[in-house]
């Protein structure tokens, strides 16, 4: 199958500071741009699945830990029913 043409954009996105510390970090984990794993959680997400395995779930908990960030899904300014 022929890989898609992909056009991106620049964009300034405002983040809270320690979520973009984790993002990074997994990020640098996984050898890849910031802007690639913020595209693939979200492609993930559109299609609802889970982005991440087992092993990065651990991962983000210890940088979750390492950074502070004690901010959960509840905290989200997206409007979502349990």
């Amino acid at each position: 199958m022929a890989k898609q043409k992909i056009e991106r954009a620049q964009t300034g996105v405002r983040i809270e500071k320690r979520v973009l510390k984790v993002l990074k970090a997994i990020a640098a984990h996984h050898e890849l741009t910031l802007g690639d794993l913020v595209e693939g959680i979200v492609l993930h997400s559109f299609e609802g699945k889970v982005p991440f395995d087992p092993d990065t779930l651990a991962f983000i908990k210890q940088m979750r830990g390492a950074y502070g960030l004690d901010l959960t899904s509840a905290d989200s300014q997206i409007p979502y029913d349990d």
